[in-house]
């Protein structure tokens, strides 16, 4: 058994009277699938397409050929798998027999990669050799020296170790095997910082269930949804935000894509009559452009009617664009790995859908919006958000310290967020750590970035702190010219475009730094830390001099 930080008795109870905690293991919804629609198609994966019963079938092989090598419940795994249908036979055999899994990401290298096996100590390993952590065999022999006992990879040379071997290899699970209690962990998502090896955060069937139900009945999934996963597979957004597993609860169709690159996916869509994708905003930006740059490509995408945005704060001038540009309705999500998620609805008019990222799923999902001092700020006004609720987690995998820094002794996890209530919506104005402290004076970076974004002429913009001998901190806006074009574009330009606006000058950046691109972090965010590192801001040129020279 995996020992992890509970909800109180009192919550318990309360969460299953409601209905919310169903206690039914975490593969229940494509059970049901499996039963009702064995033939319809669960995923689609380049030329291949695999129904509900043969999904569930080659997962239940590689199951009891797991079992058989002495692998169950308590037991934990690494996995690191590309955007291919083995991610979803490799999780739905796991989840069987209770094994639980960390599902990194493919960008993740050897420092993540020995982070997670450090906190987990797996028995099993299952990896790709198409990845170069894997192209030897130096990690899996300090692996197997720690405790690991089964090591899969997926083309590998040996049929032994051959992870397509052992799915395909008919086997009978033992009567002894099957899935871990729905109240225990039955899998570690990662976290969503930006910065240093996310923490693991235990999800139990229950909770992790619940937001799958909600999620997808909030989204509207049937059986005719064509979801278009172009995100890494594992990212908790497109797994559960409603994700692969909500289109599984309803017998949709997933289908895969290496990247969310506008050339791969416009076809896809075409081709698979996708009518609901999930992107992040920097993802979303490229569809946008190329459909402006060349509008017969929306033709390609007619079919796409609901395009989900999360992972990041998405600009109201972006939002804007989508149905005019893309030709889809757009629903905002607001979500995280530990549990919370939020989604304009339907029934939202437009200057909600595209200014704020939506309400909570739960009626028992309690949230309060403090001041530094841990009170309660009027509504309307920005301040930190807490939450705890029936699928919120309640604390960090092996994390005591981080722990007592992110809950309260009532039980809310504080999750780093600026918000602000706007009827009855979430507004995410920014990070509590992305604040930049100019002599005093608090900005917000995100509320800059929005602003930058509603230029006409920027497609992206990140605002990061820069020390300074007088102020202390000082700040650097990084800004991405749409169609790479700067010409005329100024650091005098958009400091009057945004006094233009009505902010105080005190927000004002203090240096421009025109670039073509900006960093990424493994889950879609812009990566603030490598824009943060020495010498990165400073080294402008006369161009993108300080705006107060400018």
């Amino acid at each position: 058994m995996i020992e992890f930080s509970r909800w109180p008795d009192d919550l318990s109870r309360r969460y299953r009277d409601k209905g919310y905690w169903i206690d039914q293991p975490l593969t229940r919804g494509f059970d049901q699938q499996r039963c009702e629609r064995p033939h319809a198609f669960a995923i689609i994966c380049g030329q291949r397409r695999f129904s509900y019963a043969e999904t569930d079938r080659l997962a239940s092989n590689l199951a009891a050929n797991l079992a058989a090598a002495g692998l169950g419940r308590g037991d934990t795994a690494l996995v690191q798998l590309p955007n291919l249908a083995e991610f979803y036979i490799v999780f739905l055999a796991l989840l069987k027999i209770g094994v639980a899994p960390v599902n990194a990401l493919f960008s993740h290298r050897r420092a993540e990669m020995a982070a997670y096996a450090d906190q987990i100590r797996p028995r099993l390993l299952i990896a790709s050799r198409g990845h170069e952590l894997f192209r030897d065999d130096d990690f899996l022999c300090q692996q197997r020296a720690a405790g690991l006992s089964v090591a899969l990879l997926l083309g590998d040379g040996d049929p032994a170790q051959r992870l397509e071997s052992w799915i395909c290899e008919p086997a009978i699970l033992p009567d002894n095997a099957g899935p871990s209690a729905a109240d225990e962990v039955a899998f570690f998502q990662l976290s969503g910082g930006s910065t240093g090896t996310p923490k693991l955060i235990p999800r139990t069937h229950n909770d992790y269930d619940y937001s799958i139900r909600a999620s997808a009945d909030i989204c509207g999934f049937d059986a005719g949804t064509r979801f278009l996963c172009a995100l890494h597979a594992g990212h908790n957004f497109v797994l559960s935000s409603p994700g692969a597993l909500g289109v599984f609860h309803v017998g949709g169709t997933v289908v895969l894509a290496d990247n969310p690159a506008p050339q791969l996916c416009f076809d896809l869509i075409r081709r698979h009559a996708v009518n609901a994708a999930a992107l992040v905003p920097p993802a979303v930006a490229l569809w946008l452009n190329a459909v402006e740059a060349d509008p017969a490509q929306a033709e390609a995408i007619r079919s796409l009617d609901l395009l989900l945005v999360g992972g990041a704060n998405f600009a109201e001038a972006q939002a804007r664009r989508v149905p005019q540009l893309l030709g889809c309705r757009l629903q905002q999500v607001f979500g995280m790995a530990e549990g919370l998620v939020n989604y304009t609805r339907d029934g939202d008019d437009d200057d909600l859908v595209f200014s704020t990222q939506g309400r909570p799923i739960s009626e028992d999902d309690e949230i309060r919006i403090l001041d530094r001092d841990g009170d309660p700020v009027p509504e309307g006004q920005p301040g930190m958000l807490a939450v705890r609720g029936p699928y919120t987690f309640r604390g960090y995998y092996k994390a005591a310290a981080q722990n007592v820094s992110a809950f309260d002794s009532e039980g809310f996890y504080h999750t780093g967020d600026v918000v602000r209530l706007v009827r009855g919506n979430l507004q995410v104005v920014g990070r509590v750590k992305d604040q930049i402290n100019r002599g005093g004076e608090k900005i917000a970076a995100e509320e800059i970035e929005n602003l930058l974004m509603s230029h006409p002429r920027v497609t992206h913009a990140a605002l990061v702190a820069i020390s300074d001998e007088y102020l202390g901190e000082k700040s650097c806006a990084f800004v991405v010219a749409r169609g790479g074009d700067t010409t005329g574009l100024t650091s005098s330009v958009l400091r009057r475009f945004l006094l233009g606006l009505g902010i105080a000058e005190y927000k004002l950046p203090d240096r421009f730094r025109f670039v073509s691109d900006l960093p990424m972090t493994a889950v879609g965010k812009i990566d603030k830390r490598r824009l943060r590192e020495p010498g990165t801001a400073q080294v402008m040129s006369r161009y993108e001099a300080d705006v107060a020279g400018a």
